[in-house]
């Protein structure tokens, strides 16, 4: 959204909430908070699914939801929030990189679910989508992590990963720094490369690494629309605006550079993933490159590894695609995990 972006029926005082500088956490969570209504009233097809033992509503919602603010081992106030079974224990800990939206529906399927926002990345403190070391993002995943499954209530339950696009590599570079941490993971279209359209020509790369010694935090990294390369269906690529928080900008320099550099060491050490893995990646993905999740199925020295490639789809499988391809997916998720409790 962000500065320019009106809205019929929005009031003055939620349109000076939309303007405000969204690169600070405080004007983040007021906007969140403002608009949050609009959010929880957007249709999903995941979500007209009810499943016994969890009402679709949102006070109902409130009973078994729970979120959080801690202080973490840098100093910064991390958003959590977790989604439980309605009645009884969890059949697992799904521990996920991203993407609140299905994590109510894999709640629904009996799992435990658990949810951070990296530093920087919607509610979390930290200047907005801006990343000085992937590899400080994925320590601060593990220490998150390891607390919630170091729970007494939830120690002795199977654990996984479930990662979507940039969370995949998170998920992935979890895994690599803890081997023996996890019983599997579920990767969306992770971003093991980035597409090759979606990364500037070699000079211009360049330029920008020199640039970005003294400007990192600048947003001048060149970019295509990523709604329209992403959502395939045309309507929830249109919902996907009403998300107040929302990084809306030219990437920054550093972020940028460092996106490619994790996917590049990732690219490098798939013959090191040994977890069970469910793979899945739409064959008409311009984001990230289907072709990578392909070596990492075929490189991956687990020996339970499955990758489903799903004919014309996007991007944001779980999100951006028609209500049929969006449930065959999940079911597709569930499936696996079931089978790996």
């Amino acid at each position: 959204m962000g500065k320019g972006v009106k809205f019929e029926g929005v009031s003055e005082d939620l349109q000076k909430i939309l303007d405000a500088d969204m690169d600070q956490v405080g004007p983040r969570r007021r906007a969140r908070e403002a608009f949050k209504h609009i959010q929880l009233s957007i249709d999903h097809i995941l979500f007209k699914t009810p499943h016994d033992g969890l009402k679709m509503t949102e006070d109902s919602y409130l009973r078994f939801s729970s979120q959080s603010y801690e202080v973490n081992s840098r100093g910064l106030e991390i958003f959590s929030k977790s989604w439980l079974p309605d009645s009884g224990s969890p059949k697992a800990v799904v521990c996920f990189c991203h993407g609140y939206g299905i994590a109510r529906k894999l709640a629904s399927s009996g799992y435990g679910v658990f949810a951070m926002d990296y530093p920087g990345f919607g509610l979390s403190e930290g200047l907005h989508c801006y990343i000085p070391n992937f590899d400080q993002i994925v320590d601060d995943v593990i220490e998150h992590y390891s607390k919630v499954k170091e729970n007494p209530n939830f120690h002795k339950l199977p654990s996984f990963l479930f990662g979507q696009s940039m969370g995949g590599a998170i998920a992935l570079k979890v895994h690599l720094k803890q081997p023996d941490a996890w019983n599997g993971a579920v990767l969306v279209a992770p971003m093991c490369k980035i597409a090759d359209d979606m990364v500037p020509p070699w000079v211009v790369t360049q330029i920008l690494i020199g640039v970005a010694k003294l400007l990192p935090k600048q947003k001048l990294v060149p970019q295509k629309d990523l709604a329209e390369l992403a959502f395939r269906d045309v309507k929830k690529r249109e919902q996907a605006a009403y998300n107040a928080i929302a990084y809306k900008h030219k990437p920054r320099l550093r972020t940028a550079l460092e996106l490619l550099r994790a996917t590049k060491e990732i690219e490098q050490q798939l013959e090191k993933v040994s977890l069970p893995l469910l793979i899945l990646h739409g064959k008409e993905d311009k984001v990230t490159d289907p072709s990578v999740s392909k070596a990492l199925y075929e490189k991956a020295r687990s020996p339970d590894k499955t990758l489903n490639l799903y004919d014309g789809a996007y991007h944001a499988l779980l999100e951006g695609e028609p209500d049929e391809m969006i449930l065959r997916v999940f079911g597709d998720i569930i499936s696996w995990i079931d089978k790996h409790c």
